[in-house]
């Protein structure tokens, strides 16, 4: 999957390669330039010929440094680039999930795929594109340069490069589980931090700091126990290279120095045999470099993958005339009525055994304030998410203007939604920002009738900012109440067609939540306004209301109908209000 992303970069690739393989090549023919100048120059006494050669290293070394700060660069280009493209895509991959999707990955796993994982990735690549190139080409062309001077003294190789790779093997099947293990630790760390943030009221109410604590605490030592764990194993890495380097070094120098007591081989030869050597040595330890922290990589990468290969179930269907439901117009935006229909909707969440909506239909028309009502666990909310298509119904069919909901476009369907969730949700940014959302359609007159009659105002003329007030993050600096009247702004500002208030009302007194209805309905006497309420003084007067139980409905009508004819609906109105009030 995450080929695709490193295709876009071939260019630069095959640059870096290129580069790489330059340097590579220059590495390997220093030696043979110092061997001559050793062997024909200084022996020789050949001042001259020092000269001639020693500016030819010079220029090879500068040809060799220009690739290797080329390469870097584009190098550079294709990791950075390419984390930057997989941020993106699992941002964009992420905000196509519907809630079924949503439910498979946690908050905390999705935020460090797009961050950790696509730095391991990033890191990974910069190291592919340097050391895989470099690290072949330095040991095959060292090997074939040092039996080219010695071959005998090139034959030490035969015993340090197995006793080597035999230990960088080892240390590699002990450090990879490691690497898969650590991500994973990385995840729950970041659960625990922001499950800490986000649920610090509840936590200090029941006095819960120092469980959390020691949640964080555990979690903590677990990461950091593996990654010690990993830097131990690693730290012996370079000792270990080193002992038997000098050792191999040693034995060079030994053996060097008794073939040219016996006048077979020249001081230039064995100095440019044990630079090979050396060179061989450090392109084996790149490789076992590789593939000791690959694996880490690796994991990421799949990690990364699995977010990018799923295939959101809800999708978005493209244009048509059908779906666009032109009603002698050429604007998809003015052409909707509000008509919503429920026929035959059942539901049943995903991996759920039993169904949460059975059979529901009704109708909800411009104009209207339809109600619904019921115990907790009714499947009020749910039926709410099922219009704006969070959810797909699992048979039956929901219906827009005689539409089925499945064939409009998000773009037309979710413009003519506003929808204010049971649980606001506040942005950083002003209050102004978070009543227009991004919106461009909707200019400062709407956003300021908006909060005129979500009642922010109220409270927003109090700062000197006015509108403009900026909110801190999740609206630490707002109440309640004020962040539930900043949510029904943001859904009454677009002048949508249809409404739907998820018990919306709920953290508002009652004289706020009596001034909101009475300027909400007159404003929205056009439009289809869908009210889930646990309060019934909030849907006396509905023109319709809907009697939900164990996700069946059991009563429509109006209050006055209802309390007569309904028993559920009637043991919730007694719970809640006197026989005089229900008058």
């Amino acid at each position: 999957m995450i080929r695709k992303f490193v295709f876009k970069y071939w260019h630069l690739i095959v640059v870096t390669v290129l580069l790489v393989a330059v340097q590579a090549v220059i590495s390997l023919y220093l030696p043979d330039l110092m061997s001559d100048i050793v062997d024909k120059g200084i022996v020789k006494g050949d001042t001259g010929y020092i000269w001639r050669v020693g500016g030819k290293m010079l220029l090879v070394s500068f040809i060799g440094v220009l690739s290797s700060i080329i390469a870097s660069y584009t190098s550079s280009i294709v990791s950075m680039g390419l984390g930057r493209d997989l941020r993106n895509a699992v941002f964009e991959k992420v905000s196509k999930f519907s809630m079924e999707e949503m439910g498979k990955f946690s908050t905390s796993s999705l935020i460090t795929r797009t961050t950790n994982d696509v730095t391991q990735v990033q890191q990974a690549t910069t190291m592919i594109l340097r050391m895989v190139v470099m690290a072949p080409i330095m040991a095959i062309g060292g090997i074939i340069m040092a039996v080219n001077k010695d071959a005998k003294l090139t034959g030490i190789l035969g015993f340090s490069l197995p006793v080597m790779l035999g230990g960088l093997g080892l240390l590699a099947a002990i450090i990879a589980p490691l690497f898969k293990s650590m991500q994973k630790k990385i995840d729950r760390l970041n659960l625990i931090v922001r499950e800490r943030v986000t649920g610090i009221r509840v936590i200090r109410a029941f006095n819960k700091e120092e469980y959390e604590k020691s949640r964080f605490k555990q979690a903590n030592f677990d990461l950091t126990n593996t990654s010690l764990w990993i830097n131990r194993i690693g730290s012996i890495l370079f000792p270990y290279m080193m002992i038997i380097m000098n050792f191999t070094t040693i034995a060079i120098i030994w053996f060097g120095a008794k073939q040219i007591d016996a006048g077979t081989l020249q001081v230039g030869q064995m100095m440019a045999v044990m630079q090979y050597v050396m060179q061989i040595m450090f392109s084996f330890i790149m490789i076992s470099v590789i593939f000791i922290f690959l694996p880490r990589a690796s994991v990421s990468a799949k990690r990364i993958s699995e977010v990018l290969t799923v295939q959101p179930k809800i999708v978005s269907p493209e244009f048509s005339q059908k779906n666009i439901i032109i009603k002698n117009t050429n604007d998809p935006v003015d052409s909707l009525e509000g008509v919503v229909e429920f026929e035959n909707v059942t539901f049943k969440y995903p991996g759920a055994r039993e169904s949460v909506l059975n059979n529901v239909s009704f109708k909800a028309y411009p104009g209207q304030v339809t109600a619904i009502i019921g115990a907790t666990g009714s499947g009020k909310t749910t039926l709410l998410n099922l219009i704006p298509r969070f959810y797909d119904v699992t048979s039956g069919v929901v219906k827009i203007d005689g539409v089925d909901v499945r064939e409009i476009p998000f773009e037309i369907l979710r413009r003519h939604i506003g929808y204010a969730t049971q649980k606001p949700v506040i942005f950083t940014g002003s209050i102004r920002e978070n009543i227009k959302f991004g919106r461009k359609w909707i200019d400062d007159t709407m956003v300021e009738k908006a909060a005129d009659i979500s009642q922010v105002l109220e409270f927003a003329s109090k700062y000197p900012e006015g509108l403009d007030y900026h909110i801190e993050q999740a609206g630490l600096n707002l109440s309640g109440g004020q962040k539930q009247r900043i949510s029904l702004a943001r859904a009454i500002a677009g002048s949508p067609k249809i409404y739907l208030f998820d018990d919306t009302f709920s953290a508002l007194d009652f004289k706020t939540d009596a001034k909101i209805r009475l300027r909400l309905f007159k404003e929205t006497k056009d439009a289809t306004v869908i009210v889930v309420a646990q309060r019934v003084a909030t849907i006396m007067n509905a023109d319709q209301i809907i009697v939900l139980k164990d996700g069946e409905i059991v009563g429509i009508g109006k209050h006055d109908e209802l309390i007569r004819d309904n028993e559920v609906y009637r043991e919730i109105v007694y719970s809640q209000l006197s026989t005089e009030e229900t008058r």
